[in-house]
């Protein structure tokens, strides 16, 4: 009798083993599953769209590429100089927000962002060179042998571009810029090596169409 006490102690104590066990087992299997910190950082948070009619001093209407309508804040954004390139209603923006989008933390005119930014060429200064932002995201070099621009994006307020140098194997080079200044004739992005300062690139004239007036003795009297 006293055997199968014993034997139903032993019993119970395993069980209560077991589901400790599992419980535990359980519990790690959790949090590892739970633990996203890395892939949320490999997910791009930036918000696309147009800029809305609606659009004020201190408030953006952003009609996203999802078909939202949002209402954003700026007053923070704009005092941190993180309202870049400008307000004008159907210009496309890329904007980061708070967790329930009421408030802009960075705003980027892609409309401004667009055409050929160049700056002296750092040799000899007398020539122009710099990467031509198109739209679409294709990126192509402006005087720059040496270097093919790929592609230009966005990715989580970070400006993205791709190239391939001359003499690397067709190894392609992936460079992360901050816009630090972004107007209608000017962009500076900066990243760890490097700040760079552009300015639009200005058409140049075309002389062959003008006529000159053919010389007259009436030129050589004093």
């Amino acid at each position: 009798m006293n055997n199968m006490k014993k034997w139903t102690l032993f019993a119970l104590l395993g069980i209560v083993l077991t589901m400790g066990s599992c419980g535990n087992k359980t519990q790690r299997t959790y949090e590892t599953v739970s633990d996203t910190t890395g892939l949320d950082a490999m997910r791009d948070h930036t918000i696309y769209g147009i800029c809305g009619e609606n659009t004020a001093m201190n408030s953006l209407q952003l009609i996203t590429d999802a078909g939202d309508t949002l209402q954003l804040n700026l007053t923070e954004a704009d005092e941190a100089g993180k309202v870049l390139g400008g307000l004008n209603t159907g210009d496309r923006m890329a904007i980061l927000a708070n967790a329930d989008k009421t408030k802009a933390t960075l705003v980027i005119n892609l409309s401004t962002l667009l055409g050929n930014w160049v700056m002296p060429n750092p040799l000899d200064g007398s020539d122009e060179q710099g990467v031509r932002l198109l739209d679409g995201g294709v990126a192509e070099g402006i005087e720059q042998p040496y270097v093919t621009y790929r592609s230009w994006r966005f990715f989580n307020g970070r400006l993205i571009i791709e190239s391939v140098r001359e003499g690397t194997g067709g190894l392609t080079e992936t460079e992360e810029f901050d816009v630090q200044a972004l107007g209608p004739d000017t962009l500076c992005i900066k990243n760890d090596k490097e700040q760079m300062e552009y300015y639009r690139q200005r058409p140049k004239k075309d002389y062959s169409d003008i006529k000159l007036e053919e010389a007259s003795s009436d030129d050589y009297l004093i």
